[in-house]
């Protein structure tokens, strides 16, 4: 029997509970290792002795991370032509027009076409692609509330928490901490809006990677004997809007390209 295609053909066999039996925090997670080669299907304990001799031998030989990224966003790119994309405009904050839906992505226009395609005039990658085309999929259209909370305190964040502060907050402090200008360049690329300060903050500002998905960046600098901090806050609405997937992977695309945008101004 061939391979698994991708991770949503290992997702659809799934019961979605996730019960987190298997380890991992979701259903789409552990759908995720067995694609990527990490994990055995039997190691859900929720599939039938039938589904597993079914698709034993389907086992996915070991790949990257970027061609696991590939793969998923294909599959969107199919999941997609079943998509109404004018009745999901209304759901995501979006219009429609010229057979396309269009949405605003760091306050700059982006265009989906019923292939799944993105257009647009600034590069478009996969960490940022992967997350809108799932946003748009399955953003339920919940007006935000205005009510700023950690991810932990989002569905299915408790248990990313922890990777979270370390991949997106520690690595987004260190930046800031070395490159002054980090701030104003978030302004100014990315339309940050500076707002007043949260938390007794330094600085703050809001950002909005899709329409209904703002991110609060707090920033305290360093004084005296205390070191500085940074800490990233959502709307309470995230985990209706986004999947904590989403949420997670919007951020930790955000850090990758202020990373990439403090090395080209010369910030090790």
């Amino acid at each position: 029997m061939s391979e698994f295609a991708n991770a949503m053909e290992v997702f659809k066999l799934l019961d979605k509970s996730n019960c987190r039996k298997c380890n991992e925090q979701t259903c789409l997670a552990f759908a995720s290792k067995v694609f990527l080669g990490s994990k055995l299907l039997n190691q859900c304990p929720a599939l039938s002795r039938e589904i597993l001799d079914q698709y034993q031998g389907k086992q996915k030989r070991k790949i990257t991370k970027e061609q696991y990224r590939e793969s998923m966003l294909a599959d969107l790119k199919n999941e997609i032509q079943s998509c109404d994309l004018k009745l999901a405009a209304q759901r995501v904050g979006g219009t429609f027009s010229n057979e396309k839906l269009n949405i605003r992505i760091f306050g700059k226009q982006f265009s989906i076409d019923a292939s799944g395609n993105m257009f647009s005039d600034i590069h478009i990658n996969l960490w940022i692609a992967t997350p809108v085309l799932r946003y748009v999929l399955y953003c339920k259209g919940v007006p935000l509330t205005g009510k700023w909370v950690p991810l932990r305190e989002l569905k299915g964040g408790r248990e990313k928490s922890g990777l979270f502060a370390k991949r997106s907050e520690k690595s987004l402090k260190q930046i800031a901490d070395r490159y002054t200008n980090l701030f104003q360049d978030i302004m100014l690329l990315f339309n940050g809006e500076k707002v007043e300060n949260h938390y007794e903050s330094d600085i703050s500002l809001i950002l909005y990677p899709l329409p209904k998905l703002p991110m609060l960046i707090c920033y305290w600098k360093p004084e005296d004997e205390m070191a500085s901090d940074l800490h990233l806050f959502f709307d309470s609405s995230a985990d209706m809007n986004a999947d904590i997937d989403i949420v997670y992977g919007i951020a930790s695309g955000i850090v990758v390209m202020l990373e990439k945008i403090a090395m080209k101004h010369g910030v090790n």
